[in-house]
């Protein structure tokens, strides 16, 4: 089989792509030949070494394809089935072992390269909306990077609520997008204006309701300053860098604010949970009412340009790894 290796931390170019020995799935696992494998920040994460990593490693977590062979143990899924999965280290490869229980079968009128790039942010915008800030009818919010792969998705699942979403965007073509996915104001981030003072414009001096916030470092503070009292700040992630220690007074001084800091796998806790959430998240692709945009599909030797590119934000949607 074919992966990408990494055996030092560092920029995209630790990333090496050659032969490896084929894979055997060990007992609870199944062995699949990869469609497609999602990039995601975390990947960026784990590459840089913010986030851990055991070197020499595969890097990857997210994708689809088809089930090739079965471990002793295992009773979900047969050969022949198609399956995606997340939080699965090792992914960006063209023979991937998954855990049984990291995987879900991917329904016919799913595309299996869409279900390869769906998972990660789509259930990220689904635990956004329903439970780290149960977003109602009425509610304004700040979704930051709006044009990216979870703004987008989270932008159309808050619309269908009711929810009034104004957008942070970094160009024309992304503002474009943002608003053909929904989204009702847009605000530039240039990071020349105040964006608080921009959102408290768009909203009488009040503030919003809350912030999705997977920037970090770069947009914490602003994010801050645009709740209204008893607002919540959702931050999901750090594209920017990570934010440093927060003094809790400042939620206080803010208007007793709340603050969270979710991750994708305490809100796919269960076998059960997952297949809820993704099973969703399906249903909205199929259904039409959820879509999917697939900013670019880069052959899996070329991991080393997508993440240089997401890095850099001169992508939109969701960006794919394939054989």
């Amino acid at each position: 089989m074919h992966a990408i290796e990494i055996r030092r931390t560092g920029g995209p170019e630790v990333q090496t792509y050659g032969e490896k020995p084929d894979p055997e799935p060990g007992e609870g696992q199944i062995l699949v030949e990869l469609a497609a494998a999602g990039v995601n920040f975390i990947d960026l994460y784990r590459r840089e070494g913010r986030y851990p990593l055991p070197l020499p490693a595969v890097p990857g977590e997210e994708g689809s394809g088809v089930v090739l062979a079965t471990g002793p143990g295992v009773s979900r899924f047969a050969p022949g089935d198609r399956v995606a999965w997340t939080t699965v280290l090792g992914s960006y490869a063209s023979r991937v072992v998954v855990p049984e229980d990291k995987a879900i079968a991917v329904p016919d009128t799913i595309d299996l390269r869409t279900a390869g790039g769906v998972l990660v942010q789509g259930m990220t915008a689904h635990y956004l909306v329903n439970d780290s800030y149960p977003a109602r009818a009425g509610d304004t919010v700040l979704v930051h990077a709006a044009a990216g792969g979870v703004g987008l998705l989270l932008t159309q699942l808050l619309k269908r609520r009711g929810v009034r979403v104004i957008g942070t965007v970094s160009t024309a073509e992304k503002e474009k997008l943002a608003r053909e996915h929904g989204a009702d104001e847009i605000i530039r981030s240039t990071g020349t204006g105040d964006l608080a003072a921009e959102v408290r414009l768009l909203t009488g001096g009040e503030g919003v309701h809350a912030v999705y916030d997977g920037i970090g470092a770069a947009t914490f503070d602003a994010s801050l300053d645009a709740l209204r009292t008893r607002g919540t700040l959702v931050l999901f992630g750090g594209a920017s860098g990570a934010v440093p220690p927060v003094d809790v007074m400042r939620l206080l001084w803010g208007g007793s604010l709340t603050l969270t800091r979710p991750y994708l796998e305490h809100f796919r806790a269960t076998t059960e949970e997952f297949e809820w959430r993704a099973g969703e998240v399906f249903a909205g692709i199929a259904d039409g009412t959820l879509r999917v945009t697939i900013g670019g599909t880069y052959p899996l030797a070329e991991a080393h340009r997508a993440h240089a590119d997401l890095a850099a934000r001169r992508t939109t949607g969701k960006l794919l790894l394939v054989p």
